[in-house]
């Protein structure tokens, strides 16, 4: 296989799902049919469920401690629920109650990125669900503690104005939405094409 070829169409292929229109997700979507859509964009409606928000971390953004909010999207009618990554908190915002602009109510919006399962490496700590401690988001986990489908999307833009256009001053001091995401774009690191997303 010629490596560079290689790297040129899968740098090829991330382009194409990126720049093309978001596809209404599925009521029901086969778990292992996402690895087939990786980084195809999609959108989902939904209620949010922060009661089952589960934060991961330690997470860095911008040198800066924190966490990853992963919430599950309960679409209803006959639609299954979904995981979706919603961005990067700060620390001093892990309470809800620090940051209740960052959690609407209703029927919400959200845009985003389909995701294979990430890889644990073996550094990382295993889950501790009991204590509410996830070090790693490991999706089948998430979505059998909260009866979800093993479906992860990470957020990168929504049509909820209340997500959107919420802001406030993160603790370091400068304007930050909570939570926090990025706009995916592709990049080359070391030869390796890799896609910047907020994990």
């Amino acid at each position: 296989m010629d490596p560079l070829g290689w790297k040129t169409e899968l740098i090829a292929r991330f382009e194409d799902r990126l720049i093309k229109p978001p596809l209404p997700l599925p009521p029901r979507i086969d778990p292992d049919a996402v690895k087939h859509f990786d980084y195809r964009k999609v959108y989902a409606a939904g209620n949010l469920r922060h009661d089952q928000e589960m934060l991961i971390g330690p997470r860095i953004h911008d040198g800066n401690d924190g966490y990853l909010v992963i919430t599950p999207l309960e679409r209803g009618d006959g639609g299954s629920t979904v995981l979706v990554n919603r961005g990067w908190i700060p620390r001093s915002k892990r309470a809800k109650v620090d940051r209740k602009e960052g959690l609407p109510t209703g029927q919400v919006t959200v845009e985003g990125l389909l995701r294979e399962p990430w890889k644990k490496n073996i550094f990382t700590p295993e889950n501790r669900p009991d204590l509410g401690q996830f070090y790693f988001p490991d999706v089948h986990q998430m979505a059998e503690i909260t009866g979800s489908d093993a479906v992860w999307i990470e957020e990168t833009m929504s049509t909820s104005y209340c997500i959107l256009h919420v802001y406030q001053f993160a603790a370091y001091g400068r304007l930050a939405q909570i939570p926090t995401y990025s706009k995916p774009t592709i990049e080359k690191r070391k030869g390796f094409p890799s896609v910047d997303l907020p994990r």
